[in-house]
């Protein structure tokens, strides 16, 4: 395995400590296990799709949860009385816990579980103060011969 060192980044930069530490966790993830399989489509310019297979759960077994730039999808198989015998086991319904950091103002706007499918709904939602604005120029009219220079408003 690749191992990077950031600390230039922290030594160059005032204020990217939580990019950085993103990047060591996303480096430091153990990516070996799939479990389970999800994808990530971009629907549009500000929305997304995390859709993950959870064949075997229901509705009520699945948890989503947003925290503070983090998206964190649980799964629980509810304790049955019944232990069924199995002839072939393919479906693994073992419990998991999937986490996704999102990015500023990335916020989750739905959720809908159909056909074994857990698709959640994302959209970025950036504040009006924080989106570029057009600065109109003002024209200033020339000034007088023979009179103060002023600018009149």
């Amino acid at each position: 395995m690749r191992t990077y060192d950031f600390t230039p980044l922290y030594r160059a930069t005032v204020g990217f400590d939580r990019m950085a530490n993103l990047l060591d966790r996303a480096m430091a993830a153990d990516t070996a296990t799939g479990y389970p399989p999800y994808n990530i489509e971009k629907l549009g310019e500000n929305d997304y799709r995390i859709s993950i297979a959870v064949a075997g759960f229901t509705e009520a077994e699945l948890s989503i949860e947003a925290r503070e730039n983090q998206l964190v999808v649980t799964a629980r198989k509810a304790e049955s009385d019944e232990t069924p015998t199995y002839l072939h086991r393919g479906i693994a319904t073992r419990a998991f816990e999937k986490s996704f950091q999102l990015a500023d103002h990335v916020h989750v706007t739905g959720a809908t579980h159909a056909d074994g499918m857990l698709h959640i709904e994302l959209q970025r939602q950036v504040p009006e103060a924080l989106k570029p604005r057009r600065i109109e120029i003002a024209t200033a009219r020339p000034a007088l011969t023979g009179t103060p220079d002023a600018v009149e408003a």
